[in-house]
């Protein structure tokens, strides 16, 4: 089976090149990415080991440049999450991930989260970190306002353009 950093780096060089469809496969494991096209992803697990289901999207519509994404397991949270984000109120503000990366919602693991529902931000707050390839990267709120909503979990994936928080701003 494949470890997420080497996913990633996978994601990342074939979003960075001209290709638009990428199949590797090796020891019974195969990953298959297509970027700028309907389907995004299918992965299929070896058959030693535990066998993953096919999993395919649509690409997100809204993204100005869908970036490829890899699925490892079916994940209802995330048609879950689809589904909620479809009743936003348009008056809200989206804070979104600028990458695709690992949501957290606190410095360290057994620190206090950055922003909770109901806590006013101002538009330098730092809401939440996302981790991508072993960097870091501080999300800032950029607009003045109060949590309504948290979108996602703490440890989550995310993708590119993935809305994180709801703010109502002031």
């Amino acid at each position: 089976m494949f470890k997420v950093q080497e996913l990633r780096e996978i994601i990342k060089l074939v979003d960075a090149s001209s290709i638009d469809e990428f199949v590797y496969e090796h020891d019974g494991a195969k990953i298959k990415l297509k970027k700028n096209i309907e389907v995004v992803t299918e992965v299929v697990a070896a058959p030693k080991a535990q066998v993953a289901p096919v999993v395919q999207q649509p690409a997100p519509v809204a993204a100005p440049t869908p970036a490829p994404v890899v699925e490892v397991t079916a994940a209802p949270k995330a048609e879950e999450n689809k589904a909620a984000q479809t009743n936003v109120d348009e008056s809200l503000h989206k804070i979104t991930s600028p990458m695709v990366g690992t949501f957290y919602q606190s410095p360290s693991p057994d620190a206090a989260p950055y922003v909770k529902v109901g806590d006013s931000v101002g538009d330098e707050s730092i809401v939440c970190i996302v981790e991508a390839m072993k960097l870091f990267n501080e999300i800032e709120a950029e607009v003045k306002g109060q949590i309504v909503e948290v979108l996602v979990k703490d440890g989550q994936l995310v993708e590119y353009g993935q809305p994180l928080f709801l703010v109502k701003p002031e």
